[in-house]
């Protein structure tokens, strides 16, 4: 065994290229294999790290103030509460000091088996991350400071990534229910809810996005993310949400693609956000492709190509969609501002749109709110047509 830290670490990073930093260990005692990003949201981390689309990644928190509101059971955003593999900090966890804080976010961490690291240069790593796109690594978190390079670099090096890998399957309900949670009444007070049903496949949906469709239609039906078609349509939604998740929408599409296909073939209104717009564009005929960094944050400009307006937005992805290869029935309705990538599609004379951020934020601006409003558009003008 190697002491290849110094003696006061307790903790360090190793990255797949031969990169470690060293600093304290936090939250659950052990070792932790992912994938390195960086997140550059200034709120919300527990809504972070209980995001089911950062399964299997190690999150590096850029803003420097991490603890500081505790955690509580009402801001968790799946149906576990956390997918993650770790988490880097750049200071000791702050001490909550809110009214809403029921636990302290170490202890959190603990429970959920979360091993987590900070006293690290995180303005170092994320440079490195820029420079150099997604790489694996690993964190460990021993107390006595013990650290095993040897070891932990063949655990790395035999992990296989996220890459080719269908993590829906892992984060996604395995059983059909129903949601009637809405949003917080300051945000949903001017919202009238409409009688219609909607049919959410569950890739790694979030909460906040199903209180956000429950504030607007008065049945929300969940359904697992390998449900087939005809199952689907027996439940006679009205429309259909394709949600967020993690993983490579390719790996996920080997089954997701044909549902899609087929339902998009019944006339029904259909809407997706994030890994389902991405397994729509697919299904669509079109490609996608792993990005360097990736987007993770919430003040990531995007341009509606319709009307010209900037929305900031919250995004969470490593996979983008290459527009460039799909048809030209589909229309690019959105495009991010940092990197010119795909941020949104609609089919031409069909009910069908999606974007690739998130509008229901959670953490993040609401300026993307509305398109649920388009969605309730749609089903209105298709209310009359022949479905199923």
């Amino acid at each position: 065994m190697s002491d290849w830290a110094p003696q006061k670490s307790t903790g360090a990073l190793l990255l797949k290229d031969g990169r470690v930093f060293n600093g304290i260990g936090c939250g659950y005692e052990g070792s932790t294999i992912g994938e390195v990003c960086f997140n550059t949201a200034m709120t919300g981390y527990q809504e972070i790290m209980t995001d089911p689309s950062y399964a299997s990644q190690i999150i590096t928190f850029t803003f420097p103030h991490i603890g500081n509101v505790g955690v509580n059971s009402q801001d968790i955003e799946s149906n576990k509460e956390t997918y993650i593999s770790g988490a880097i900090f750049s200071s000791p966890i702050t001490s909550p000091s809110n009214w809403r804080s029921e636990q302290n976010l170490n202890d959190w961490l603990i429970k959920n088996k979360i091993v987590g690291l900070y006293g690290i240069d995180t303005r170092e790593l994320t440079s490195h991350i820029r420079k150099n796109g997604f790489i694996n690594g690993v964190i460990i978190n021993d107390q006595k400071g013990i650290l095993d390079k040897d070891a932990l670099l063949k655990e790395l090096n035999d992990w296989e990534g996220i890459n080719g890998q269908d993590l829906a399957v892992k984060v996604s309900t395995n059983h059909i229910y129903t949601w009637e949670e809405k949003e917080t009444e300051n945000l949903s007070h001017n919202i009238n809810q409409i009688d219609k049903h909607i049919v959410v496949i569950d890739y790694g949906v979030k909460s906040n996005i199903l209180r956000c469709l429950s504030s607007r239609f008065n049945k929300i039906t969940i359904v697992s993310c390998n449900t087939s078609a005809s199952d689907i349509t027996s439940l006679k939604p009205d429309g259909i949400f394709l949600s967020n998740g993690p993983g490579d929408p390719l790996a996920t599409g080997k089954y997701a693609i044909p549902i899609i296909k087929e339902l998009m073939s019944k006339n029904i209104p259909i809407f997706g956000i994030c890994l389902g717009h991405q397994i729509l564009a697919l299904a669509l005929g079109g490609k996608t492709f792993k990005m360097h960094q990736g987007h993770h944050g919430a003040n990531h400009p995007v341009k509606n190509i319709q009307n010209g307006k900037v929305e900031i937005t919250s995004m969470n992805h490593g996979f983008s969609v290459k527009f460039d290869t799909l048809s030209s029935d589909v229309i690019e309705t959105h495009k991010s501002l940092f990197d010119d990538s795909n941020s949104g599609l609609m089919v031409k004379g069909k009910p069908i749109f999606s974007v690739q951020y998130h509008p229901e934020s959670n953490p993040g601006p609401q300026d993307s709110i509305y398109l649920f409003k388009e969605f309730i558009n749609n089903m209105k003008k298709n209310a009359k047509k022949k479905r199923y």
